[in-house]
């Protein structure tokens, strides 16, 4: 049987495949001593851990520690959970650490692990059942403790962004057996006042053991069911407790809870500046546009040139009367076209009761056709007059016989509109009712110069 020979990265890779099909490494907890400890420019760092009998080549990547609850150092004893695999290039095992913690916190620790993989299976976590923060609420409920150093952050800095908003404190245990029920009754008596429409829960920085409170199941739960949002601000930047996931919003301390829940009133004052000279040179440019567009109306021809307007009404007008008059003798011509064809049927059958009686009905209905040509003839008359009444009204000569005149230059070929367009000596034709002026400019006077020129 020939012998199968692999290259040293087959064989690298074969070892590899056998480390992570191990039901143990994929996913091992270890405890050791951190030395030779590099944190590279890219975020990554490497190290190893050690015991008294042995030593591991470990790498943490910036994914992963960018999120550490401390800063790792030489010498640190630590809890680290990781993937042990095979680095094909060196043919070296390490281990991939994922989480670490530092010694004497680690059942802590996994407490707190498999708390949060729990809640976070359950959906508590979940981003789509996250509130929003009302942008500028009317009161605000904080559970803290009354003596902390928390407390003061969060009312000086309330106070600094937006003084007088009402606050309502619950001063609750942060810290001890007794915490954890505390700040869930602070939690449930503030939702059953229903005044605060946001809360701040937190506290200052501490140990692991310091800040447990926040990572009990029933705080986490409370939070959860709150109707009223809540901001979390437990410890410093690099704390995170599982209060923080569940929260609405996470603050990294709690006077970041502060300035997340109110505005800073200077900045709303200012945006309101903005706003209103926005506004005003919105409402400017408007007039502007509209100033212009009535500037347009006015040299527009149906003011200047009012005949032109009334020109296809006259027109009009024509047709209308000569449809009438047309109209009128058709209709008058069948009227007596029907009076002959009556006579002559009488004159043919001559009885003279049938004589009598068609006269009589001839008679009438002549009348009533002459007082209904008369009347048709009125009524167009009327309407007639109406229209050149009408006409006449809006004629120019009606107005230059109310003493209004029309200024020409000296040829007559330009109508004079502003006293800008002559100046002094110039001579001017000014056309009023009854004839012209034949004019010689002495001075020249605008609107609101009382100089003249």
């Amino acid at each position: 049987m020939e012998k199968r020979i692999l290259s040293i990265q087959e064989l690298n890779r074969y070892i590899r495949q056998q480390f992570e099909a191990d039901p143990l490494l994929p996913e091992v907890w270890v405890r050791g001593e951190i030395s030779n400890f590099t944190h590279h420019s890219s975020g990554h760092m490497y190290f190893t851990l050690k015991d008294t009998g042995s030593r591991v080549r470990a790498i943490m990547f910036a994914s992963h520690n960018k999120r550490l609850p401390f800063v790792p150092r030489e010498g640190t004893r630590v809890v680290a959970q990781g993937s042990v695999s095979v680095f094909e290039r060196d043919g070296q095992y390490q281990l991939y650490i994922t989480e670490m913690q530092p010694d004497g916190v680690g059942s802590l620790y996994l407490a707190y692990e498999q708390l949060k993989k729990k809640l976070e299976s359950e959906g508590l976590f979940d981003e789509s059942g996250k509130r929003k923060i009302p942008t500028l609420p009317s009161a605000i409920g904080v559970i803290t403790s009354p003596t902390g150093a928390a407390v003061r952050d969060i009312l000086i800095t309330l106070g600094r962004r937006f003084p007088g908003i009402p606050v309502m404190v619950y001063p609750a245990l942060v810290q001890g057996k007794e915490a954890a029920a505390s700040i869930v009754r602070g939690i449930r008596i503030l939702n059953r006042l229903g005044e605060a429409e946001v809360l701040i829960i937190g506290r200052g920085g501490g140990s692991l053991e310091e800040l447990w409170a926040f990572n009990e199941e029933i705080v986490a739960r409370a939070i959860y069911d709150s109707a009223i949002p809540v901001i979390s601000a437990v410890g410093h930047e690099t704390d995170f407790t599982i209060s923080d996931f569940v929260a609405d919003l996470r603050a990294a301390t709690p006077t970041a809870a502060s300035e997340l829940a109110v505005p800073d009133r200077r900045e709303l004052q200012q945006r309101v500046i903005q706003l209103e000279q926005r506004l005003r040179g919105a409402l400017l440019r408007r007039s502007a546009q509209e100033r212009e567009r009535l500037m347009r109306l006015q040299r527009s021809a149906v003011l200047t040139q009012p005949q032109r307007a009334l020109q296809p009404h006259a027109q009009r007008l024509d047709g209308l009367t000569r449809r009438l008059t047309s109209r009128s003798e058709a209709k008058l011509s069948l009227s007596r076209d029907k009076h002959s064809r009556l006579h002559s049927r009488l004159a043919r059958f001559y009885p003279g009761a049938q004589l009598q009686s068609a006269v009589r009905q001839l008679a009438g209905l002549d009348n009533r056709l002459n007082q209904a040509m008369n009347m048709s003839v009125k009524d167009r008359r009327q309407q007639l007059l109406g229209n050149m009444r009408q006409l006449d009204a809006l004629s120019p000569l009606k107005v230059m016989a109310r003493g209004y005149g029309l200024v020409y230059d000296e040829q007559e070929k330009k109508l004079i509109k502003s006293a800008r367009e002559v100046n002094a000596g110039d001579r001017i034709i000014v056309r009023i009712n009854d004839g012209s002026l034949d004019c010689q400019v002495i001075q020249t006077t605008e609107e609101g110069d009382q100089s003249g020129s």
